[in-house]
């Protein structure tokens, strides 16, 4: 909203109002502002939580420190969710379709995990909403972004063909534009599901391609794996973010490191120079995302500072489920999202830990007649708890190992 004020404005010669124009202005702000959100309303809902007796349920699993944290407030996500909204509806380009995007995203999770909260909570049911309505909401939620992106108008790649044209993208051109120096440059935008591969230079992969064996005009059909694999992709991500949300602290400075990474590759994504010299796909619009980026990088550190050990609050579902819908539906927009594995390593390990831990106990149950564990609980963080480390050593190594996962995952970009 600020920025068409302001763009209003300049035509007037109002002092400043040019600086709205600039994406790392508003990005800045976006920061500020979130973090102003979060630290100044956060003890406000923090004791009005209290007040309403929206206190979180700890189960006893034996682990050290439990009895501290019965009676922690719960469905602290509320915090993260205005701190991220309000920023970006100030200062977003809110007509942009990658915004509005993101904005679903925001709300459509949000919704999910205080649904679940409130059952939990108010309703007095330690299951929260059944396991099928949640998936049911994220599939619905990975179809539509799906959809958007296969299909929206504004979602397209711009693509300099003029030397080295790349057959798998040239394979699918609508037209041609040339720019401003004639002859220099021949762009061309155009629809696609391909998406950026890591450690491989000028090679894209187009999800298209699976169906090769369909013969000529097999792109049409697309659709039938790129939107498949969306749904996989933001389901996955946001149950492993809940997963990951198990010890102070832990979840939410995991996220705001990878939402860092994924706002400086939107900026690199959405800036002509920067993608042409890293050689990744320039996609016009996604500048706008690191407005959003940015906003979502000040709502987690601002609610790290209540979330913290011995943490005040707990996000609950609430702002878990939200936070991983979030950062799997910015990587599928600055089609990164074979990155995931790298940059978002600590919720993989987490989300494979319980996978591993529940198969073998099956296993072995069926085997031997007696279930056996491969950790000593799950998620990860737990077994660690298990062998005696404190949540707080536990959280500071994550932390570590999440930033040289961000590390590696920009040196990628230069390795192509």
């Amino acid at each position: 909203m600020l920025y068409y004020l302001f763009d209003y404005l300049e035509q007037f010669n109002v002092p400043g109002a040019g600086l709205f124009q600039f994406i790392s202005f508003r990005a800045a702000l976006a920061i500020i502002i979130s973090l102003v959100i979060s630290l100044l309303f956060g003890g406000r809902l923090i004791r009005y939580l209290q007040g309403l007796q929206v206190k979180e349920t700890v189960r006893n699993l034996g682990l050290e420190g439990e009895a501290q944290k019965q009676g922690t407030p719960t469905m602290g996500g509320l915090i993260i969710l205005g701190a991220i909204l309000v920023p970006t509806l100030l200062l977003a380009k809110v007509d942009n379709i990658y915004i509005i995007m993101m904005l679903i995203v925001t709300i459509w999770m949000g919704i999910i995990g205080f649904v679940d909260d409130y059952i939990k909570v108010f309703k007095k049911n330690k299951k929260g909403l059944r396991g099928r309505a949640k998936i049911i909401g994220q599939v619905t939620l990975g179809l539509l972004i799906g959809v958007i992106m296969y299909w929206h108008p504004d979602v397209y790649v711009r693509q300099d063909i003029t030397a080295t044209p790349n057959v798998q993208i040239a394979q699918e051109i609508d037209r041609f534009e040339v720019d401003e120096n004639g002859k220099e440059k021949i762009m061309v935008d155009f629809k696609s599901v391909a998406t950026d591969v890591p450690f491989l230079k000028s090679y894209y992969f187009n999800y298209g391609n699976i169906l090769k064996f369909l013969g000529e005009g097999y792109l049409a059909w697309a659709f039938l794996i790129y939107i498949p694999a969306i749904i996989f992709i933001v389901t996955a991500v946001s149950n492993a973010a809940n997963l990951t949300d198990g010890i102070d602290g832990l979840a939410t400075g995991t996220s705001a490191i990878i939402g860092t990474c994924l706002g400086i590759m939107a900026y690199l994504s959405g800036n002509t120079i920067t993608a042409s010299y890293l050689n990744i796909m320039y996609l016009p619009n996604t500048g706008e995302l690191v407005i959003f980026s940015a906003a979502f990088i000040g709502a987690c550190v601002g609610f790290l500072w209540y979330n913290t050990y011995p943490a005040q609050i707990f996000m609950g579902d609430t702002g878990s489920l939200t936070i991983g819908g979030i950062i799997a539906v910015l990587a599928i927009a600055i089609r990164k999202e074979l990155l995931i594995p790298i940059l978002c390593g600590i919720f993989v390990a987490e989300n494979l830990s319980v996978v591993m831990q529940v198969s073998y106990f099956k296993y072995t149950k069926k085997k031997y007649g007696e279930g056996r564990r491969i950790f000593l609980m799950s998620p990860l963080h737990h077994h660690f708890q298990k062998k005696g480390f404190h949540e707080s050593k536990i959280v500071a190594r994550f932390f570590i190992i999440g930033i040289l996962l961000a590390i590696l995952t920009f040196v990628t970009l230069k390795i192509r």
